[in-house]
């Protein structure tokens, strides 16, 4: 879980910047920036809507001790929703419109999600994930990874992959041993990679 928070953290840190970099009337680039920006918003959506559903009501049974720490992650959640569901919101006008207006709404929404993000992941890797560690099963953990899969958008499975890859302090190497080993590892050196890099150039404006 701490992997994937490292890819939270990473892609709402320089999400204003990516905004901000879209000329206005460059449509074009609006557009790879929102894909981007829809991409985590999803991801993160999916990782908190599993939680909900599979991790709270275990850790209640399991470990009732932990209850106050369960009701302050609902909380925090909630908080983070209103954030997430703004971002989406104003997503299509920046698609169609990419103007220093449409741009602003997204800009208060990542604010919040940031501000929201460097509250509540410390908290959940400090209280929640230690917990989960003592009290679930390797399958059940493994939903999770399985869940986050299965959200993310058709064809954006190497841009979620390499995001995940660029988070890591070693630049994935090890995450990559871990969780994609042999031949979809040489998939992904060949292809993804590749592929992602592209996808970089032109989310930077570079290409």
């Amino acid at each position: 879980m701490i992997e994937i928070h490292r890819m939270f953290r990473r892609s709402f840190a320089e999400a204003p910047d990516l905004v901000r970099g879209v000329a206005e009337g460059d449509v074009a680039h609006a557009a790879v920036v929102a894909r981007q920006l829809g991409l985590v918003s999803t991801s993160l959506h999916a990782h908190h809507e599993g939680e909900d559903a599979r991790l709270w009501a275990v850790i209640d049974d399991r470990a009732p001790s932990c209850a106050a720490h369960v009701e302050r992650m609902k909380a925090q959640h909630a908080a983070m929703l209103v954030h997430l569901d703004a971002l989406d919101a104003a997503l299509p006008a920046l698609r169609e419109r990419p103007t220093a207006g449409t741009a602003e709404p997204i800009l208060e929404a990542l604010a919040g999600i940031d501000a929201a993000l460097g509250v509540h992941l410390p908290d959940e890797e400090t209280t929640i994930v230690p917990v989960m560690e003592h009290v679930m099963t390797e399958d059940e953990t493994d939903w999770f990874a399985k869940h986050g899969r299965a959200a993310t958008p058709k064809g954006e499975g190497w841009n979620m992959l390499g995001a995940i890859l660029a988070a890591q302090p070693d630049g994935g190497d090890a995450w990559l041993k871990a969780h994609l080993p042999g031949p979809a590892a040489l998939v992904w050196r060949w292809v993804g990679r590749p592929r992602y890099r592209r996808f970089r150039a032109e989310l930077e404006g570079r290409a």
